[in-house]
């Protein structure tokens, strides 16, 4: 039997934190301007944020979310960062 290698891949994940700053409005315009998500997405993703206290906002290639989070914290957002390997 052939071994299988795999392809590792180097993609990561923004996770969005809830916090007593930001308001609502701004977190939405946020995720629109950053992350390019729609209104109703972003809107949605500001209830779980603010119901749950946190979600997942974006994936993709580390160097690309490695952008966008520079970009939502510049805007005061609390973002964590996830190196996902495999």
């Amino acid at each position: 039997m052939k071994k299988r290698s795999y392809r590792k891949k180097n993609n990561c994940a923004l996770i969005l934190l809830d916090d007593d700053i930001n308001t609502f409005q701004h977190v939405v315009d946020a995720l629109q301007e950053v992350c390019g998500h729609n209104y109703f997405q972003a809107v949605q993703i500001a209830h779980i944020v603010d119901g749950v206290g946190k979600c997942e906002i974006f994936k993709d290639k580390c160097n690309l979310v490695e952008e966008v989070y520079e970009d939502l914290k510049n805007l005061g957002l609390i973002v964590k960062l996830i190196r996902q390997i495999g």
